[in-house]
């Protein structure tokens, strides 16, 4: 964690100097959303790969989130990512670099494999070989591994996020701009959800 975190902030020194490489490509660095862009609510995300609580978050409260909110528009859910050491670092790109419409399917597998990719004797077998099974050549994930600017990419917004919302751990969550207590369960996130949800 202090790592990460005394990485973090060396690059925004690198970034405030022009000292970065080139940018990763627009739809590498967005912020993945789901649900309508217009949902009254948003919900963002900060979250780190081989987080067991994030796991637990994705698992126990996103699908319940999802079918309540989410698809029924009274919400959107903006993941961002906040690694906490080199393979969340490493996942976080690797999903990246999929399509777009399989970004989520990726970070899905990949917090429901947890336990099995991120304590892996060899955690970077282990991770192509969850990015083989979602279509990605060997050759690509090598690439992909190897794109600097992507990496900066996603390290400069978790330099954003510390500075924005004072992230001390992951998940964090935001409602409409401002950061909430940790939920536990679903019912815990629906009294925080259901005072901003528009009336049915």
């Amino acid at each position: 964690m202090r790592k990460i975190l005394l990485f973090l902030v060396v690059l925004g020194f690198l970034a405030a100097s022009g000292g970065l490489p080139g940018a990763a490509r627009a739809d590498e660095a967005a912020d993945r959303t789901l649900g309508k862009p217009d949902a009254p609510i948003t919900i963002i995300e900060y979250a780190s790969l081989t987080c067991p609580h994030c796991a637990e978050f994705n698992k126990e409260i996103m699908p319940e989130l999802k079918a309540r909110y989410v698809e029924t528009g009274k919400a959107k859910v903006i993941y961002r990512d906040y690694p906490l050491d080199n393979w969340a670092l490493k996942a976080a790109m690797v999903a990246r670099c999929a399509p777009a419409d399989k970004y989520f399917s990726f970070i899905d597998v990949l917090f429901q494999n947890q336990v099995t990719w991120a304590t892996a004797k060899d955690p970077k077998a282990a991770l192509e070989r969850i990015a083989k099974l979602g279509g990605m050549s060997g050759e690509q994930f090598e690439a992909c591994l190897a794109n600097k600017a992507l990496e900066d990419a996603i390290l400069a917004g978790s330099l954003k996020g510390q500075k924005d919302f004072d992230i001390t751990g992951t998940p964090t969550i935001i409602v409409n701009g401002k950061k909430v207590d940790n939920p536990q369960t679903f019912a815990d996130f629906d009294k925080i959800l259901k005072p901003l949800a528009p009336q049915s």
